[in-house]
Formats: structure tokens, C-alpha cells, sequence
């Protein structure tokens, strides 16, 4: 069940670990409505990370491109799996080892901010480390698979199958990653979202008390956040598509949703059932040929009335 909240969640929770692409941008578009939300909940106190799965740019390129959108940002606000993957191999390898990057330029400067030597080829290397690269080519994987078949450690930044750019979903890492999967029978250790690393680390970096995870993707931002016992805000301007979120199993259901991310300075209304009908202010959900639905209202309203309704009926 949804919880409700009748003060604004930016003033229930100290800090908010926001997801970057499908929630703040698309690409190197600004999502509507994100920067006056990020700017109102600062105004109210919370603090902000910024989370992403994304290992393509480094923080500082990352804050800039914030700043740009109407989001003023400083690298430390921002918390990479390129980062996240770095910190792990830095308790394995040794210092000036070979990792080969499978990934983009921001990602090998970031392994070699890390204190090891980025390359591109499989000869010698200790480790493999793979990020969202879109010149990804065949040549490229096929090093990473030498090198992973002759024993490198495999690390990877995210497997999100998908990535949500202005044009529609588009093949995330998780598909490049796939590949090598295929190839070497192995897999990677994953270090971001839903995995505990990433999570961690935004929380520490904002030394929150009481955060809330907002995000776009349910296997991702949703669970990395149920399985850490933290609240969760989904938005529904990136990947996460309505009938999706009605048939989420209980490990992916959010705390909150919104359409977008003024969620975050909003209250959030109860849900009531009453046997196969559901009210949420004046939006109503019902139960008609086995199919929840809620006529012609696409409000956040009759979208929570449903969702409380068909988690109600598929069981806890």
C-alpha cells in the first residue's frame, strides 16, 4: 500500500537521493518541472545528492550540465557507479594495475584518478570495468571478453537493460553487458543501483538521517531502495510506464509516486479500499472483468487508486 504523507515529503525527510536521467534530465534535456522541485525542496532544508547508475561522465561534468539546467551543483553532490566501481577495485588491485575501461573517457579518467592505468586492450590487464559507452563497437567487447576469459576481475557501473533519452527507451548497459554475458558464460559484480555501494555512499556523502530515494525504474531505484529500508519517490517521466507499476511485486513497489517530480514537494494523499473499490480524494478505481481500472482519470490520484487496488488483489 502507498503511504500517505500530509506534509510535504521535503519536509519530512532530511534528504532526497535523486536519480539523474529520467528524473532531473533526459539526455540534455531538463525534465519539466525538476529544477523549480529541486529548488523548492532546498528551500525547505533537504538536502540533495545526486545518484546515478549512468559511469559515462565524471561528477564535475555531471554538476555542470545540473547547473546549466537550473540546478546549481558542485561535484560533491554528485555520486557516479563510475565512482562506485573505482572504490571497488582499489580493495583488490594494487596501485598503476592495467583496467581495461569498456566504457567512455570520463570513466577511464576516473580509473586513472583512481590510481590505476586505463587501457584499451586486453594484454596484462587486471580488471575490466564497464560503463554506457554509445560508440561502444565489436572490437571493444571482444577485448573485454579476452580479458575476462583469462581471468580479469568484471565490474560493471549498472545492468539497467534500458537507458530514457527525449526520444524513448534506448539500450542501456545492461543489454552491452548482456553480450560479454553470452560470450563468457561469467558475470560482473555490479557496484550501482540496486546493489548497496551506491546507496551507501549517497547517504553518507549527505550524512542523511532519514533520505528518501527518488527515481524513474522500479529494478533499480525502487528496490536498491526496499532492500535498504529507505522510502522511496517514484516519478513517472522516465522508464517506469503505468501498467508496469500496477503489476509490481511487492519488492518493487514505491513508498510515494508522482508524474513528475513535484512528488517531492507535495503531500500525498491516503488510499482507501473498500472491497474491490478504492478512493483517493476524489479519484475512484474499481474492479471490472478481473481489471482494475479507473474510467477515464489519469490523475496521480486514480493512479494511486488503482495500484492500491491491484497490489491489494495480488497479495502483500
Amino acid at each position: 500500500m502507498l503511504k500517505p504523507s500530509t506534509a510535504r515529503l521535503c519536509d519530512s525527510y532530511d534528504a532526497a537521493l535523486l536519480d539523474l536521467d529520467g528524473v532531473v534530465y533526459l539526455g540534455p534535456d531538463p525534465v519539466p518541472q525538476a529544477a523549480v522541485a529541486v529548488a523548492t525542496a532546498r528551500a525547505a532544508g533537504m538536502r540533495t545528492a545526486f545518484v546515478t547508475n549512468n559511469a559515462s561522465r565524471r561528477p564535475a561534468a555531471v554538476a555542470q550540465h545540473l547547473s546549466q539546467l537550473g540546478i546549481p551543483a558542485q561535484p560533491a553532490d554528485v555520486v557516479t557507479s563510475g565512482q562506485a566501481a573505482v572504490r571497488w577495485l582499489a580493495e583488490r588491485l594494487a596501485p598503476g594495475d592495467k583496467v581495461l575501461v569498456l566504457g567512455s573517457v570520463g570513466l577511464a579518467e576516473e580509473v586513472e584518478a583512481g590510481g590505476f592505468a586505463p587501457v584499451r586492450h586486453a594484454t596484462g590487464v587486471a580488471a575490466v570495468v564497464q560503463g554506457l559507452e554509445p560508440r561502444t563497437a565489436w572490437t571493444d567487447l571482444a577485448e573485454a571478453a579476452v580479458a575476462i576469459e583469462a581471468g580479469a576481475l568484471w565490474v560493471a557501473g549498472n545492468t539497467d537493460a534500458t537507458y530514457p533519452s527525449a526520444r524513448g527507451l534506448l539500450p542501456g548497459n545492461g543489454a552491452l553487458v548482456e553480450a560479454l554475458v553470452l560470450t563468457t558464460g561469467k558475470r560482473p559484480v555490479v557496484v550501482g543501483k540496486p546493489e548497496p555501494e551506491l546507496h551507501r555512499a549517497s547517504v553518507d556523502r549527505v550524512q542523511a538521517q532519514h533520505p528518501l530515494v527518488v527515481g524513474d525504474r522500479l529494478d533499480t531505484d525502487v528496490l536498491g531502495a526496499n532492500r535498504a529500508g529507505t522510502d522511496s519517490l517514484l516519478v513517472l517521466t522516465g522508464v517506469t510506464r503505468r501498467e508496469e507499476l500496477l503489476a509490481a511485486p511487492p519488492e518493487l513497489r514505491p513508498t510515494y509516486l508522482s508524474s513528475d517530480l513535484r512528488g517531492l514537494v507535495s503531500s500525498h494523499p491516503e488510499v482507501v479500499v473498500e472491497g474491490d473499490t478504492a478512493f483517493c480524494r476524489d479519484a475512484r478505481a474499481w474492479v471490472d472483468g478481473g481489471m482494475v481500472i479507473s474510467g477515464s482519470d489519469a490523475s496521480d490520484d486514480a493512479l494511486r487508486a488503482r495500484c492500491a487496488l491491484a497490489w491489494l488483489r495480488s497479495g502483500p
